[in-house]
């Protein structure tokens, strides 16, 4: 917040924090978080600030880096994508394979983050910090179910057309719904269902790129041939993803309505993201301010060249935001406390919103951005 020279006592006056014995979350977040400083006030900021993106109807897209389904977090984002307040989703390969595992009742267990790692590997105990994953009957259970599913939509054809991530994810989602046990437990089940675009953009950097390697090895041994063929690989365009996602923003701004992005770490989800504006103005040569509203929940510093950690006023020198230091907030804060908390305050003050359902639209969407480029070239 700056103030001009007259107006330093502007902001609230501080006083010890008020708790009491029948608080709520939206008391926590509006009598004391927002009360205080640091990071509470800016974990206050956030919620207000995805309150506004959600009650401005903003098209509204969550970047999820690292490793957060493992300990539950796709709970807490189906309900997102079931009530409308996420629109579309960039995230790692990583969340969309350990996502899996509850749907198909896998076990991912609670551990502890100062077991002997030798031991573990032993056991076939798999860490992810705290939680404990059991080799086979989690992760090479999963890679065979990555592997049928994918392998029966390549045989029904549905990966024939050239297709990016989004699809991918839409053809697996729906497989997930046909035959988990537990489909509703499954983000990308649900975004599947709720027509809720899902991009992983470092595809290949995943247990999923990695299962997908295995099919034109099977479709060797099917045909009797030793030599691999381009024909049986199943590959997400990364030219396709960059287009369909500028195409969601460019549909924004046909729709006047205003971008709004919650960024959960950082990492290859938060630049594809904010890639987008630059890829209208710098690529394709059609004027594009970027995101309006932006939250990034980080640990990270900005001091140390990564993007990470780069702040997001930092973006307006890329056109990725409208204007710095307007629209944005980061709350420096763990992931796992700071968006169940921004999720709650959410789903306590905001009415439900009328699916925007980007993904049946995606190659209409991606057609109308191609005919406006079009417009640029033969000026």
């Amino acid at each position: 917040m700056h103030h001009s020279k007259n107006d330093y006592w502007a902001g609230r006056a501080i006083s010890p924090i008020s708790i009491s014995e029948d608080m709520d979350i939206t008391d926590l977040v509006d009598n004391v978080f927002d009360c205080m400083g640091y990071n509470a006030k800016r974990l206050a900021e956030a919620c207000h600030l995805f309150k506004t993106m959600i009650d401005e109807n903003s098209s509204v897209c969550l970047t999820l880096a690292g490793a957060m389904s493992p300990v539950g977090m796709g709970g807490a984002i189906i309900k997102m994508i079931e009530k409308g307040f996420i629109d579309w989703i960039v995230t790692t390969g990583a969340n969309t394979y350990h996502d899996m595992h509850f749907a198909y009742g896998l076990p991912v267990h609670q551990g502890s983050f100062t077991a002997d790692d030798n031991d573990l590997a032993d056991a076939d105990v798999v860490r992810i910090y705290d939680v404990f994953i059991d080799m086979q009957r989690t992760l090479i259970a999963q890679d065979k179910i990555i592997q049928t599913l994918t392998q029966k939509a390549f045989d029904n054809g549905d990966f024939s057309k050239k297709f990016g991530t989004a699809h991918y994810y839409r053809t697996l989602g729906k497989g997930v719904e046909e035959t988990a046990k537990h489909p509703e437990r499954s983000f990308i089940a649900a975004a599947s269902k709720n027509d809720c675009p899902v991009f992983v953009p470092a595809f290949a950097d995943s247990s999923v790129g990695m299962g997908t390697s295995y099919l034109p090895i099977i479709a060797c041994a099917r045909s009797g041939r030793e030599k691999l063929h381009p024909i049986d690989f199943v590959d997400p365009s990364p030219t396709m993803d960059v287009l369909e996602s500028a195409a969601i923003v460019h549909n924004s701004m046909i729709e006047d309505i205003p971008r709004g992005v919650l960024e959960v770490g950082g990492g290859v989800p938060k630049n594809f993201l904010q890639q987008t504006g630059p890829t209208i103005s710098q690529i394709l040569g059609m004027e594009c301010p970027g995101e309006n509203y932006v939250i990034q929940l980080t640990i990270d510093r900005p001091d140390t060249g990564g993007l990470s950690g780069a702040t997001i006023n930092e973006g307006k020198s890329w056109g990725k935001i409208p204007r710095a230091g307007e629209g944005n907030v980061v709350p420096y804060i763990d992931a796992t406390i700071g968006v169940p908390v921004i999720f709650a305050y959410a789903l306590s003050n905001c009415k439900p919103r009328k699916l925007k359902r980007y993904g049946s639209k995606l190659p209409e969407m991606t057609q109308e951005l191609i005919k406006a480029a079009l417009k640029v070239v033969k000026n």
